[in-house]
């Protein structure tokens, strides 16, 4: 008894009418919200000038307790 894979690909018959998939189409377009992929494309991009984004940023303080001391000091990975 030999054993044959079902085929993968659709006989003429199962193939959806041109009406269906004209259908299925639309309601893909309908759910893509393309008028937000419109509006992105237009939009002036953002500037990458410095001078654009005036602000300070703080920067953290970074506090190496004494446990991380030593074993840095016994790695010899010195942290002073």
């Amino acid at each position: 008894m030999t054993y044959s894979a079902p085929s993968s690909h659709l006989t003429h018959d199962e193939l959806p009418t041109t009406h269906e998939m004209a259908a299925d189409c639309r309601e893909v377009v309908s759910s893509l919200r393309l008028d937000r992929a419109v509006r992105a494309a237009v939009r002036q991009a953002p500037s990458i000038h410095f001078e654009d984004y005036p602000r300070d940023v703080v920067k953290q303080e970074i506090k190496v307790s004494a446990a991380a001391t030593r074993i840095a000091n016994s790695l010899h990975l010195h942290l002073d």
